[in-house]
């Protein structure tokens, strides 16, 4: 009886996912998204990461992002199978849409130094990863065969350095069909992410209130004799304490000079009295991002100087938000009709001044805006119109290291469905005042 209750246990334990994950129904209808993507003799074979010991050693294993979102299964080393329905046509037979799952055959030695892992003969595998085909990884081949539309027909992959791997020894012990030609196929996944569903939003915005409650621990905990590095750990135990399972990405905060550095990492730089701290942070929620920028004044008072290019940053910022309109703005880092990029420059090149009496706009040195989801720079394009369901940063900044000043104002903001632009970190102090007044103890 003992024995049996822990064999129960451990299948049990297999599909627990760790993440907050969202309902089946929500990742089959991506698949079902994306299977219209290719063509009548295109398939998508996309595959999991693979564990190794870069990165992950360090923050645990990562699933890659585009198997993730078509799947919601955080183990490592499996694939999915996504083929689309097509009509009968020339003689050809109607095809119906057909996706299969592979999961490597569980290794039970292996297991005692990893974990439990899911495998494809566990019982409750097709209730909970939503599949009602799951077979094991190495019936690729066979799986292929019965459903490759035809001869030169087009395999569209995620081509990563993990997967070429994976991909080459496949083609070298023939699991392929002949005459199958492989195309990249993560632009064609990046369409269909660019547009986040409800359940996405919802975890974009645990993110964002995460992140909003570090910048505020960030706000209080300021001040002269501090370093760096003690406020980027400060904001990582704030966000990580309330469900986040990593950093979305390096964390940034820069001191006087290095506040001009657009990717300076928190480093063990003592921040002086008169400095500017530009804190770049963000935590990752169930594996999505949020990015959030605020620039603070080390004793808690801007400089006038400080507050003049203060407010010209969120001054272009501002400008952006209001000229914002769905189905036109776009996010257009090298300007034309519908750049917001456009419009915060525009604001910077005609307020203010450099002490050698020249326009500010040549310090705003990056791109204004970029998509957020399961990567902070999400996939996705920059020249076409933005609209319901999207998320993106609006983030100005100028940089002027002739004065020891940076400043950069940063939000994550998404489109709602009726259009309106949406600012998730909009509880976070904006003004050059309201930052002031965090800032006293």
């Amino acid at each position: 009886m003992r024995k049996s209750l822990v064999i129960v246990l451990l299948l049990a334990a297999s599909f627990c996912f760790a993440l907050e994950r969202q309902p089946n129904a929500d990742y089959h209808a991506r698949r079902v998204a994306l299977s219209k993507l290719a063509g009548p003799n295109g398939v998508f074979l996309v595959y999991a990461g693979m564990e190794n010991d870069g990165p992950n050693a360090i923050y645990g294993f990562r699933q890659d992002e585009n198997f993730y979102y078509l799947t919601g299964i955080t183990e490592p080393g499996g694939a999915v199978l996504i083929v689309p329905e097509t009509a009968a046509a020339d003689g050809k037979p109607a095809r119906p849409y057909t996706e299969v799952l592979f999961l490597p055959a569980r290794n039970l030695t292996q297991e005692k130094w990893t974990g439990v892992k899911p495998g494809p003969d566990d019982p409750d595998v097709h209730e909970k990863t939503g599949f009602d085909r799951v077979v094991a990884l190495d019936q690729i081949r066979s799986e292929l065969f019965k459903v490759m539309p035809a001869q030169f027909a087009t395999l569209y992959t995620n081509k990563t350095d993990e997967t070429a791997a994976i991909k080459t020894w496949l083609q070298r012990t023939d699991s392929f069909p002949g005459f199958v030609r492989f195309e990249d196929g993560t632009s064609k996944i990046a369409e269909v992410r660019s547009h986040k569903d409800p359940g996405e939003l919802a975890l974009i915005k645990k993110a964002a209130d995460a992140t909003a409650a570090a910048h505020l621990a960030a706000m209080k905990a300021m001040k002269p004799g501090v370093t760096e590095h003690q406020i980027g750990a400060l904001m990582v135990y704030e966000y990580e304490s309330r469900g986040c399972e990593r950093p979305a990405y390096e964390s940034i905060v820069g001191s006087g000079f290095n506040s001009t550095v657009l990717h300076y990492s928190a480093g063990p730089k003592v921040i002086n009295d008169g400095d500017i701290v530009v804190i770049d942070v963000g935590g990752e929620y169930s594996m999505y991002a949020n990015d959030t920028t605020r620039t603070l004044p080390a004793n808690g008072k801007f400089s006038a100087r400080q507050r003049e290019i203060y407010d010209i940053v969120l001054g272009a910022q501002q400008a952006a938000i209001q000229a914002f309109k769905s189905g036109y703005s776009k996010l257009g880092a090298f300007g034309g009709e519908g750049s917001l990029n456009d419009v915060a420059k525009e604001y910077i090149n005609t307020h203010g001044k450099d002490v050698h009496g020249q326009p500010l706009g040549k310090y705003f040195i990056h791109g204004l805006s970029h998509r957020v989801g399961l990567n902070v720079h999400d996939p996705g394009p920059f020249d076409v119109a933005l609209g319901p369901g999207e998320v993106f940063t609006i983030e100005p900044g100028i940089y002027i290291p002739e004065e020891n000043l940076g400043v950069r104002i940063e939000d994550t903001f998404y489109v709602d469905q009726n259009g309106q632009l949406i600012n998730l970190t909009a509880t976070l102090p904006h003004t050059a005042d309201d930052v002031e007044k965090a800032m006293k103890k």
